[in-house]
């Protein structure tokens, strides 16, 4: 614990929301949206940058539509798109250095014991659970898998040819995952109840490419000799470049179709995201002086409601606040897990 964390520069704690209904329809994967089983489901919000208002609109639209049911969280992804490539075939292989879709979902809002699922054109997949964020030294376990998972990619145009990007249009992604794996970690280790919600975001990888020998190439930067850094299009922006900020993500709220209208954000996860600028603080104050502090600062103190508590250790801190409801307390401690009072 010797770096500061970078804070996301957000102007103030929005994530996005979906509401996802539950479907009594069975799903025959094939990659392909026009079908009846996705008809219900809204689309989400167009993916910006991972930045957000940082940085300009992408210039190809992603989106994406969840739905549930007893056995599945499913999954579809449209990415508009001319220059349709993929290279790698074997499972686990870093996908991110092709163009891919990926999904992140934090079953409990912890911030710890999360995953992370990757996907390219070519329907090859990277599926991982990470103990903790990297920023707080957590580790990624690659092999662990989402035993059960199906997928599959539909190529609206043709793959791996510059010939044909004048015709090319996009790749479709479906995704179907079992609870049975994905409660984990999750609240009571079961799967979502109607009304409860999920911490899910979404990330599009691009790279710039050109036509070389007929082939997709990355695009060199002359300057550094080494390929044009991507792009990250998310769903819900995160105000940083980097995905793993899990108190970030968007809000995926469960419905058994009774729900209409999405619901607010509970107020206690605003008293969270409060939580999470102490840690963000005390981060930084280690950085420079080897040790926490119980005091947080004169303008982050008056940010914080009366009932706030600290205690420190040179090495360790732990931070908390009342609920909205008064009737418990939300904790945070020095490698950023979140948990109530049960």
């Amino acid at each position: 614990m010797k770096n500061a964390i970078p804070e996301p520069t957000i102007p103030s704690y929005l994530p996005n929301r979906y509401l996802c209904q539950k479907t009594t329809d069975k799903l025959i994967l094939d990659g392909r949206l026009d079908k009846p089983f996705w008809e219900k489901a809204p689309w989400s919000e167009n993916f910006v940058d991972i930045e957000g208002d940082a940085k300009p609109i992408p210039s190809k639209q992603t989106r994406v539509k969840m739905l549930w049911d007893d056995e599945y969280f499913y999954f579809c992804a449209e990415l508009l798109e001319d220059e349709i490539w993929a290279t790698l075939t074997e499972r686990d292989s870093v996908i991110f250095q092709d163009n891919d879709f990926e999904i992140f979902i934090d079953p409990d809002g912890d911030t710890h014991n999360y995953y992370e699922f990757e996907i390219n054109a070519l329907n090859t997949v990277w599926d991982l659970l990470l103990v903790k964020p990297y920023r707080d030294g957590g580790p990624s376990i690659n092999g662990w898998d989402i035993n059960g998972l199906k997928t599959a990619v539909y190529i609206d145009g043709k793959l791996n040819d510059p010939s044909t990007k004048k015709d090319n249009r996009k790749w479709s992604v479906e995704v179907a995952m079992p609870w049975n794996i994905l409660k984990e970690c999750a609240k009571e280790q079961r799967a979502p109840k109607p009304g409860e919600f999920w911490r899910v975001n979404f990330s599009r990888v691009q790279w710039q490419v050109e036509d070389k020998e007929d082939m997709y190439v990355k695009k060199i930067n002359p300057a550094t000799n080494k390929p044009f850094p991507e792009d990250n299009w998310v769903w819900s922006p995160m105000g940083i470049i980097n995905m793993h900020y899990p108190e970030l993500w968007g809000y995926v709220f469960f419905t058994d179709n009774s729900a209409k209208e999405l619901p607010d954000i509970p107020e206690d996860e605003s008293r969270k995201w409060q939580l999470r600028k102490v840690y963000y603080w005390q981060r930084r104050y280690f950085s420079e002086h080897g040790s926490f502090t119980t005091d947080v600062g004169e303008e982050l103190g008056r940010e914080l409601p009366e009932g706030f508590k600290i205690e420190t250790t040179s090495r360790t801190f732990l931070a908390s606040l009342q609920s909205s409801e008064g009737n418990r307390r939300i904790y945070i401690r020095e490698d950023g897990k979140v948990w109530e009072e049960s």
